[in-house]
């Protein structure tokens, strides 16, 4: 009998990826408060990685408690700008002022995924990437962010590697799936290794 795997998110590009490597899944979106959490850890002085960790693990959770007999994949990407966490720009606006901030700048991110299995977590992996900006003009953020919004509005960091935005970089230390925010081949090694997926 097949094990069901349940990725707990819809992000686009993280289904993109599974499906890619050949795996098969269903998505189930995990509604957690972020904000609310993220400003909970924060105010206790969590680290960034940890803070990645612990969304993931509540998204799987969530998932988990619902379908006890599948593998369910837990997921979340921060950005970490000098002790300073980036997220999702709301606006256009919010989204210049981000990548404004990071202009000539380093940053990490950092992707997190767990799993769980009947309701306890089995896996998990936090992976972080050195981002170096380019030193790139007010114009060029302006019109990167005009021409790109309607997908940079679903990317931490307002950017997408795997498009335009890899022009923003000049330099990048790290696994390129991170980038993206899924440790993806952690995750087919966890798979290969439970016998999920054939080696």
């Amino acid at each position: 009998m097949s094990i069901r795997i349940i990725l707990a998110s819809t992000s686009e590009i993280r289904c993109t990826l599974l499906r890619n490597a050949g795996v098969r899944f269903d998505t189930k979106a995990a509604r957690i408060d972020e904000h609310a959490v993220k400003a909970a850890l924060q105010a206790e002085d969590a680290q960034p990685r940890d803070i990645a960790d612990t969304l993931a693990d509540l998204k799987a959770r969530k998932i988990s408690d619902r379908h006890p007999g599948a593998l369910v994949i837990g997921c979340d990407q921060v950005l970490d700008l000098g002790g300073t966490l980036l997220s999702k720009p709301d606006t256009p606006e919010q989204a210049i002022e981000q990548l404004t901030q990071m202009r000539g700048q380093t940053h990490h991110l950092i992707s997190a995924a767990v799993v769980y299995d009947g309701g306890a977590p089995v896996w998990r992996h936090v992976g972080i990437v050195e981002m170096q900006m380019r030193a790139v003009s007010d114009a060029y953020l302006n019109d990167y962010v005009a021409r790109n919004w309607d997908s940079i509005r679903h990317s931490v960091g307002a950017y997408k590697l795997e498009e335009e935005g890899v022009r923003l970089f000049e330099r990048i230390k790290g696994d390129y799936f991170h980038v993206l925010g899924l440790p993806l081949l952690e995750l087919l090694g966890f798979l290969m290794t439970r016998g999920v997926l054939d080696t």
